[in-house]
């Protein structure tokens, strides 16, 4: 059961969210990045604001060190201030298993493999695992590896809690 403080932290953590990427956004994009992800999560004792940025081919630590210093001084002109706490601003890229957010997410990773966890179990199974072979606005076709066979198998997407891209093994 969620109580209302736990409702109220997420409420407040996604507000936080919604007010950080509108200004961090056309700062990652001039310098010809993009914007895959924006979150604030505690772990430990600590509160961390991550901006994933990435870019086509990947990105290295010059290209992250160059949008690092204007995002936080982004953070400093907010008013009025939305971080109850002290923050860690981390500015990365998202790795090889990146989540698949939006539409055009997940539209690029047609071809890939990827991983899906689901809000309800199927068949008894909640995540699945294969190269994403087709994509529509209600459903996704992964083709799933079952021991010697690949398998074609579609999810309605309303039914997909979190996607990212998976490391084939």
């Amino acid at each position: 059961m969620v109580t209302s403080l736990e409702r109220g932290a997420v409420v407040a953590k996604q507000s936080i969210v919604d007010t950080v990427t509108p200004l961090v956004r056309p700062i990652v994009e001039a310098a010809g990045l993009q914007l895959v992800d924006v979150e604030y999560v505690k772990e430990g004792r600590s509160w961390y604001l991550r901006v994933y940025v990435d870019k086509q081919g990947g990105i290295d630590v010059e290209e992250i060190a160059k949008v690092s210093d204007p995002i936080s001084t982004a953070m400093d002109t907010i008013d009025p201030d939305p971080f109850p706490e002290k923050y860690i601003l981390e500015v990365s890229s998202p790795g090889a298993e990146r989540p698949l957010k939006t539409d055009a997410d997940l539209e690029k990773a047609v071809g890939e493999y990827i991983h899906i966890s689901l809000y309800q179990p199927v068949d008894g199974q909640k995540v699945f695992e294969g190269t994403l072979q087709t994509l529509t606005a209600t459903e996704l076709t992964l083709v799933i590896k079952d021991k010697t066979r690949r398998i074609p198998r579609t999810f309605a997407r309303d039914a997909i809690a979190h996607a990212r891209l998976a490391i084939e093994f």
